[in-house]
């Protein structure tokens, strides 16, 4: 049996990749070696990407000895690889995905747990990623950039030498590399909300297409749900006719529980413009990618009408006011916090809502060493906004599932629910044990009266007290009008007055609700 030549970049990532795929081919009884292939982006290493000529800075020379027959094949990092493949090349194989998310490694100095990403104001972040920069921008304005070029080890290394407060990469590589990040924070960006880059955590194994052996021989690599989900990443990206100087994110992902596969991008024609953030879900990756560029072609620009205050700073108004969509909002209703006298003891806190958060934390209770759970990432982020981690993060739309997660987790344990006066409970209905639920009551919701809401295209209800006030206030929905509801008892209020056809975002939080606006 012939010798497989494995080619590959120097730098420890790209040899770690390249041995794992040959520890894999030994196990398939396939002998190999591996050839190490010098690119134009390990040559060049004091440019940013924009300003070096040409593409495929980290494929073009090995996919070159490819096709010269000098390597038989190539292992890449996913993201590296052109959307159109060279005449003559295939990627046949597509391994299982490593972590798909981007993590920020922040000098301790410059850490700040209060604030979006735990980065202090004003931080400087090394990167020279466009959509890096694109993303980081868009949730914190007041965010200054470096250029900064390397393999992971020089990058972290400049972390340390450089005038910098935080770098960011990819956390694949930082893991399948076991680097020592000990004496930095770190936090892991939800891929959900800070999109990834097309192929990010996925190696491509690229042969000759006439090499139909070795094509079979590698089909025993190959993990059929990433390659999918990275191909529909990297189609988008091609239909955008993208590359490494446009600031886009893709990622699609199979929901195994509702059986689907859910895309999510971000795009922009400039790091420095805000993005325009689309969803899409399907039994088909590849109609996802359809249905994103439908979406994208065909956006129309509208009023929008959100049951919250609104002002120009904040990112929900300002990602669709540069869109030119037209955004007002108000809130409905009007919190006001129920005083207690102490908090009782528990094994844990648990929060269902920004509000819960606020007016439970604003009484500076006394507290113990409960741990805490939260459902979203905007009640985390009013979590951390007090100085605490939550332990458990529910991202589910679903309510009830997160209850029962929860539950599970939580076992016999005893839970404190800070909650709104008249709350439904959903989460503590959960429970099996009631006894282990404890409510508490911090706050109550007052409807407003008589508020006529402007004229928009676009409804947002962002909870049942709110649809409530809306139509109590003698506003009506028109059949013309598109309605988004903010999780499942916001629609059942809804289909309680009589509007039966809305859609929900794919999360809480202002990035979900502006992406829901986009995906309209």
């Amino acid at each position: 049996m012939r010798k497989i030549i494995i080619g590959s970049r120097g730098s420890k990532l790209a040899l770690w990749q390249a041995n794992f795929v040959q520890e894999k081919l030994q196990q398939l009884s396939i002998d190999s070696e591996i050839k190490i292939i010098k690119t134009k982006g390990d040559a060049i290493q004091d440019l940013s990407f924009d300003k070096i000529e040409g593409k495929g800075f980290f494929t073009k020379e090995i996919e070159s000895a490819l096709l010269a027959k000098e390597i038989d094949l190539a292992v890449h990092s996913y993201k590296d690889l052109e959307t159109s493949q060279p005449e003559g090349l295939s990627v046949v194989s597509v391994p299982p995905r490593a972590a798909v998310n981007d993590l920020l490694i922040i000098k301790k100095e410059a850490f700040d747990l209060k604030r979006k990403f735990g980065l202090k104001k004003d931080a400087v972040v090394g990167t020279s990623s466009a959509r890096r920069k694109n993303l980081l921008k868009l949730f914190r304005p007041d965010l200054d950039f470096q250029d900064i070029r390397g393999n992971v080890p020089t990058r972290i290394q400049k972390l340390e030498t450089e005038p910098l407060d935080a770098i960011i990469l990819a956390q694949a590589g930082v893991k399948r590399l076991q680097i020592d990040l000990s004496m930095f924070q770190t936090e892991a960006l939800e891929p959900t909300e800070f999109i990834p880059a097309p192929g990010q955590g996925a190696l491509a194994l690229q042969i000759r297409s006439e090499d139909e052996d070795l094509s079979n021989e590698l089909s025993e690599l190959n993990d059929e749900t990433t390659f999918l989900c990275t191909k529909a990443e990297k189609d988008i990206l091609k239909r955008f006719e993208g590359g490494c100087h446009m600031p886009l994110g893709a990622y699609c992902y199979y929901n195994e529980e509702r059986e689907i596969y859910e895309t999510r991008v971000s795009v922009a024609s400039k790091w420095e413009d805000s993005p325009k953030l689309y969803y899409a879900e399907s039994r088909s990756a590849m109609k996802t990618v359809e249905t994103v560029m439908n979406k994208h072609q065909n956006l129309p620009v509208n009023s929008v009408f959100i049951t919250r205050n609104t002002d120009s700073k904040d990112l929900f108004t300002r990602v669709l006011s540069e869109a030119g969509f037209s955004v007002h909002g108000k809130a409905l209703i009007e919190m006001r916090t129920i005083n207690y006298d102490e908090v009782p003891n528990s094994d844990w806190i648990f929060f269902s809502s920004k509000n819960a958060v606020k007016h439970f934390f604003i009484q500076q209770p006394e507290l113990g060493n409960q741990k805490f759970a939260v459902i979203g990432k905007g009640t985390n982020e009013a979590l951390r906004s007090f100085g605490k981690r939550a332990d458990f993060i529910g991202y589910s739309n679903d309510t009830k599932l997160t209850g029962k997660q929860f539950s599970a987790l939580a076992g016999g344990q005893s839970i404190l629910f800070p909650q709104a006066k008249g709350s439904i409970k959903t989460v503590q209905h959960q429970f099996f044990n009631q006894t282990n639920v404890i409510d508490l009551n911090v706050y109550e919701t007052i409807l407003h009266r008589d508020y006529k809401v402007p004229n928009a295209k676009i409804l947002i209800f962002t909870s049942p007290s709110n649809v409530n006030a809306y139509f109590n206030s003698g506003n009506k929905v028109e059949f013309t009008q598109e309605v988004i509801a903010m999780g499942h008892a916001t629609g059942k209020a809804l289909e309680n007055r009589g509007v039966e056809r809305f859609v929900y975002p794919d999360g809480f939080t202002p990035v979900c609700l502006a992406r829901s606006v986009f995906s309209l």
